[in-house]
């Protein structure tokens, strides 16, 4: 059984996949994990979302916790509020859409050793439209690329990280930029990075929240700040 572990997901308008996914996710960590917590970042969301939370608390009460952002701060804003929140030893985070099954969460679980700081999955094939999969190729590359990065997939937001690390760095980013801003900070700390390769599903419900003009100009914008205070003048 795995010690300690904080469970979190960033949720933005995700009020049809959050029961499914809380219920794998609990059936998962009783047979995985001695002791746990589940939080949930409510990012502002515009649909459902608190209605169904709320629902789950009850139900999951007491390991089940809910952050509410009145309005939404974006992807990095999520992910750091997740962050802060976490009590446990260890914090894995993935995405509150159901692209990834949390039931794979016990091969990252086998991966976290004594001298390893972050366990990151990758996607075995990514199962979105073809201008998504083009789009995130590019990006996974020239950032890996631009920020000397040695894991192979940026992008997989399927990640088990030790706490003490998180403590130590301040993340600044509130859009998908984040995920950049961590992985270059956390292969920085001098700890064993890992990797395993995790699947990727199809979004069955919604729309990213990524792949939107604004949403890139401030994700593009926020990686050449971090580039140059990362890479530059580091």
């Amino acid at each position: 059984m795995f010690p300690s572990l904080s469970v979190f997901f960033p949720a933005y308008n995700d009020a049809p996949s959050l029961p499914g996914l809380l219920q794998k996710t609990f059936a998962t960590l009783e047979r995985h994990v001695t002791d746990y917590e589940v939080i949930v970042v409510n990012d502002g969301s515009q649909d459902r979302t608190a209605q169904v939370l709320d629902e789950l608390s009850r139900r999951y009460a007491p390991h089940l916790r809910v952050v509410t952002h009145p309005r939404n701060r974006g992807y990095g804003g999520a992910l750091r509020t997740g962050f802060a929140a976490a009590r446990k030893e260890f914090v894995f985070y993935t995405d509150a859409d159901s692209q990834y099954d949390v039931t794979e969460l016990p091969l990252l679980l086998a991966r976290m050793t004594p001298d390893t700081g972050l366990v990151n999955g990758y996607k075995l094939e990514r199962r979105d439209p073809a201008h998504r999969v083009w789009i995130g190729s590019a990006y996974n590359f020239c950032a890996r690329l631009l920020f000397l990065i040695r894991i192979r997939d940026i992008d997989c937001d399927y990640r088990l990280i030790r706490r003490a690390l998180l403590d130590k760095i301040q993340l600044t980013s509130t859009s998908g930029a984040v995920c950049v801003e961590l992985v270059r900070k956390l292969e920085l700390s001098g700890w064993r990075v890992d990797e395993v390769g995790v699947h990727h599903y199809e979004r069955l419900y919604g729309r990213s929240q990524f792949f939107r003009i604004r949403s890139l100009a401030v994700t593009f914008s926020q990686i050449l700040r971090l580039w140059v205070r990362l890479v530059i003048l580091r």
